[in-house]
Parts: structure tokens; C-alpha cells; sequence
């Protein structure tokens, strides 16, 4: 079976209404599609790296091929793992959890894309609060950073709502101008758990994970 050489194929994380599990192919599909048909207005960018302005053909594709690069670099001190959102089977984006050398900092940074037709539903919140319960209750994390510039509110509300404190700034070029990204961190101590979140096939993984 996949799980026995690659055992992150079978974990889940489940909300309420979410889960977030890697994607087959047919669904990897089905993500690039999402992405074709929009994340943002094209007069933002909310993104260090502007994937969302290559031609349609460019940006299905690299949605796959950041998928499997990040799976393919796999290794216990450095890692990616970038998990489809489903809603009612139908996957609507991207939440992406990350560490360099966890085992000893302990340290995750997340990001995240939703297509627009899901956008406005609270779906961001949730998908940002299950990761963080994958990286505090069932990693063991000591603390999460995120970051978002400083004309893209909608993240900005998402990371305040959950807790995270200021981190200071960081300057950014996109689309050949200076961007100002807001750091946050969210320590363990100011995590609210949720208990109606739910981590099945974790324990095959924590190795890769470097726990």
C-alpha cells in the first residue's frame, strides 16, 4: 500500500466541515482548476511570489508542480506539506504547513490560497485552525508564524482573530514595487484548542515529521 512507503497519504484533519489531506491526482486537477478560475482581484497580489499572474496554461500547471516539489524534497529537518481543503469532497484551496529543523526549534510557519468562490464563508479560519491544531496538539509546536502584506485584510483578520501577536515587518518587491509584510507569532500558551477537530494517521507519520 502507498501508506506503508508514504504514510502522509493517509493522514487527515478534520473540521466540522473541513478536511485536509493530501489530494490524488484527479483532485491535484481539480486544485489547478480552482486556481484557473480565481484566488484574488487581479489588481492585488497577495502573494510574495505573483504564481497567480502566469498565463492560465503556466498556472495550472505550477500549482502541480509546487505540490509535488514540496513532497519530493521531502526530509525530516525540512519539510512542506501542503494540504487540499475539501468542502463536501470538493477541493477549494491549499493550507500549507512548513518547518526547518523542527525537532530541535519547534517552530511552524503556514500559507494558504482559497479560490474566490469560496472566499467570505469563514472557510480561511477554519482551514488556518486546523493546521494549527495538526502543529500544536499532534506535533507538539511551540510556536507558529505567519505573515501577510499589509493590503491583503482578509488574511490579516484571519491571523489577528486566531491570536497571533505582532512580529514585526518585512520588506518585500512584487510586481516591481516595495511590499510590506506583517510578521505575526502565535506561542502554544495562546493556542485555543479545539476539541471538535480530529487527527487520524498521524502516528505512521511523526518520523517524517521529524518527532
Amino acid at each position: 500500500m502507498l501508506t506503508d512507503h508514504w504514510p502522509l497519504a493517509g493522514l487527515r484533519v478534520r473540521t466540522p466541515r473541513l478536511e485536509l489531506r493530501l489530494p490524488d491526482g484527479a483532485e491535484l486537477a481539480a486544485l489547478a482548476d480552482v486556481a484557473l478560475a480565481g484566488v484574488h482581484p487581479p489588481e492585488q497580489m497577495p502573494f510574495a511570489h505573483p504564481w497567480t499572474d502566469l498565463p492560465p496554461a503556466e498556472r495550472g500547471r505550477s500549482v502541480l508542480q509546487h505540490h509535488w516539489r514540496a513532497l519530493a524534497d521531502w526530509s525530516a529537518e525540512r519539510w512542506v506539506l501542503p494540504l487540499a481543503v475539501f468542502v463536501e469532497g470538493r477541493p477549494v484551496g491549499i493550507q500549507a504547513v512548513q518547518a526547518q529543523d523542527f525537532a530541535v526549534l519547534r517552530q511552524v510557519s503556514t500559507g494558504s490560497w482559497l479560490g474566490q468562490a469560496h472566499q467570505g464563508r469563514g472557510i480561511g479560519t477554519e482551514m488556518r485552525r486546523a493546521v494549527l491544531h495538526l502543529a500544536f496538539a499532534g506535533l507538539g509546536a511551540e510556536e507558529a508564524v505567519s505573515g501577510a502584506h499589509d493590503d491583503n485584510p482578509a488574511s490579516l483578520a484571519v491571523t489577528r482573530k486566531l491570536g497571533y501577536r505582532p512580529d514585526g515587518v518585512q520588506r518585500a518587491v512584487v510586481r516591481g514595487r516595495r511590499s510590506t509584510e506583517l510578521r505575526f507569532r502565535l506561542d502554544r500558551a495562546e493556542w485555543a484548542d479545539r476539541d471538535e477537530f480530529s487527527i487520524t494517521g498521524l502516528s505512521p507519520c511523526l518520523p517524517m515529521f521529524g518527532v
